[in-house]
């Protein structure tokens, strides 16, 4: 049966880089692998497969012989080595394969690598002002430490590990299958290469506890629902000497009784009388510093929008400021007696619509329209 072309089989395109056909290869190789699938030859058949055309196009020369001649550059006289045919892996291969196939089994070096500690995740509310004006906090983290008994070893003090009888400390236990010698993670020691007789009494072995940190923060002004803090190293310890994790601090500004926001301006709804609409009034008005007056002018509208200048949200570590919109609400009066509809309608009569030019201007549009004209 002839040969697929090793592009195919590892499914890449001819000009595939380096680390695309190795992360092909990784996909295939722990998918297909006979440990994954005993008694399936179809599967065994195919490792052997992709291996093949790995091992050529993971070879700078042997992929630009097999580019030029095909499968008989890659393994017949054009090959400069003794092909795949006696599994004569280079350096370069058995490096990737062992490397591979070490996150497959585990193995002793990969268990007592340094492991970065994970991440922490807090969420605090704060208030509208608070997140206007900055402010500082203290919080209580629940977060993994080093054992200080063990001083992270697990071990009771006093005492040390013994070698594990089962690997002999290397935390893994060899075995053939086919052509390929696989290692294992040693059950005995879990890949540690050791065991611990006695236990740190306060950790019970793990080499770690919990606690809960006081923390301060700062949260400077102009946060906003969503933001998040970074405090570098404030996570959980890593294993086996691995640097710390860091802690995430997620804002969540509280709603305020009268102000939203909308980017860094400050919107404040202000209702007024018709009357102090019409003839104009200075009201008092609250920003985030305190109280300030705004001058209505005469005949202001519903919806007119005034801006106070700078009375906004702060730039995150910057001196800019949003400003304060005043939107104001004119509100029409209910519950009128006899006396206040009669002034109303006196209003009205002399007025002869000239105080209201938008509303007698409709209302003509609505009459020429419907008279067809």
């Amino acid at each position: 049966m002839a040969k697929r072309d090793y592009y195919e089989v590892l499914g890449v395109s001819r000009d595939a880089t380096d680390e695309e056909i190795k992360r092909a290869y990784r996909k295939l190789a722990l998918e297909l692998h006979p440990d994954r699938n005993p008694g399936n030859k179809e599967a065994e058949e195919r490792f052997k497969e992709v291996t093949e055309a790995y091992e050529v196009l993971s070879n700078s020369e042997k992929r630009a012989m097999y580019d030029r001649f095909g499968h008989a550059g890659s393994s017949g006289p054009f090959s400069g080595a003794e092909g795949f045919g006696g599994f004569g892996f280079g350096t370069t291969f058995s490096d990737v394969f062992n490397d591979i196939f070490f996150d497959f089994f585990g193995g002793a070096s990969s268990r007592n690598r340094p492991e970065q500690g994970e991440d922490l995740l807090y969420r605090i509310d704060i208030s509208f002002l608070e997140a206007a004006k900055g402010t500082e906090k203290e919080i209580k983290v629940e977060k993994r430490v080093v054992c200080e008994t063990c001083k992270g070893d697990g071990v009771k003090p006093g005492t040390k590990p013994i070698i594990c009888g089962t690997c002999g400390g290397s935390g893994t236990v060899r075995y053939q299958q086919g052509f390929f010698s696989i290692g294992r993670t040693c059950s005995s020691c879990r890949g540690t290469g050791r065991v611990i007789k006695e236990h740190c009494p306060d950790c019970k072995g793990s080499g770690a506890k919990f606690i809960y940190k006081s923390i301060k923060i700062n949260i400077p002004a102009g946060v906003d629902s969503g933001n998040r803090l970074r405090l570098s190293g404030e996570g959980n310890h890593g294993l086996r000497g691995g640097r710390p994790g860091d802690l995430y601090v997620e804002i969540n500004v509280k709603k305020h009784d009268f102000f939203t926001r909308k980017n860094n301006d400050i919107i404040c709804e202000v209702p007024i009388s018709f009357v102090m609409a019409a003839l104009g009034s200075e009201i008092e008005v609250p920003t985030i510093d305190g109280k300030t007056k705004i001058k209505i002018p005469e005949g202001t509208q519903n919806g007119a929008v005034f801006k106070i200048k700078g009375k906004g949200f702060p730039y995150i570590h910057s001196n800019k400021k949003g400003d304060q919109l005043v939107y104001i609400k004119v509100e029409v009066p209910t519950h009128l007696n006899s006396k206040q509809k009669q002034l109303l309608q006196e209003f009205d009569r002399i007025s002869n619509g000239k105080n209201n030019p938008t509303t007698s201007n409709f209302f003509e549009k609505i009459k020429s329209f419907l008279s067809g004209d």
